[in-house]
């Protein structure tokens, strides 16, 4: 170990920030790169990398600079990474693109996509041009409250006190805004759903 890691190991060891980092700038590549060759994913590795520098920061005060740092470094990265393999073998990973053996043949591994399709895009966006027109055919105190409420997500209270009337006021209003909203709707029924009718 040089004389300036030395120095630097020891303020860190006494809690100085800056000379942690200083010391462990020249390992981060080769943490990293470890890491790399044992898990074989980028992302994961990065994860390892970051789990080891911060077992290293925890563990400081506790090396007895009986080997090389670098030595130390280098050891509680195999740790964490075959730490991780285990929990992967405990895991019972499939791989996708692994067949599924039958008693007399394999079939192809399918993943159903729950991603919407572009038709149930096309339908959500409908029914939001739907709802938005009708919430325009309303009075202006009726769009205000039903705005407030059910689309910003405003309170009772607060409503009453932007729109400065008594809270009863704006249950009642938000009510019969519902409600003349719902007739709105129903003339539109066609290209709505029956859940969001009824």
């Amino acid at each position: 170990m040089c004389e300036d890691e030395k120095s630097l190991l020891e303020k860190a060891k006494n809690g100085d920030v800056f000379a942690y980092e200083s010391l462990i700038e020249g390992y981060q590549k080769k943490v990293f790169n470890l890491a790399l060759r044992m898990v074989g994913n980028r992302e994961d590795a990065s994860e390892l990398a970051q789990e080891v520098f911060i077992r290293v920061y925890k563990s400081l005060k506790g090396f007895k600079e009986q080997s090389q740092f670098s030595t130390w470094i280098y050891k509680i990265t195999t740790n964490v990474c075959l730490d991780e393999l285990r929990k992967r073998k405990n895991r019972n990973i499939t791989s996708l693109d692994e067949e599924i053996k039958l008693e007399d043949s394999e079939i192809k591994r399918q993943i159903e996509d729950d991603k919407p399709t572009p038709e149930m895009i096309v339908e959500k966006n409908e029914l939001k041009k739907v709802v938005s027109d009708a919430i325009k055919l309303l009075s202006d105190e009726h769009r205000t409250v039903i705005v407030m409420r059910d689309i910003q997500g405003f309170s009772y209270e607060e409503i009453a006190r932007i729109i400065n009337c008594p809270e009863g006021t704006v249950k009642s209003r938000l009510n019969r805004a519902r409600l003349a909203l719902k007739e709105i709707l129903k003339g539109k029924a066609e290209l709505l759903s029956y859940e969001f009718v009824k």
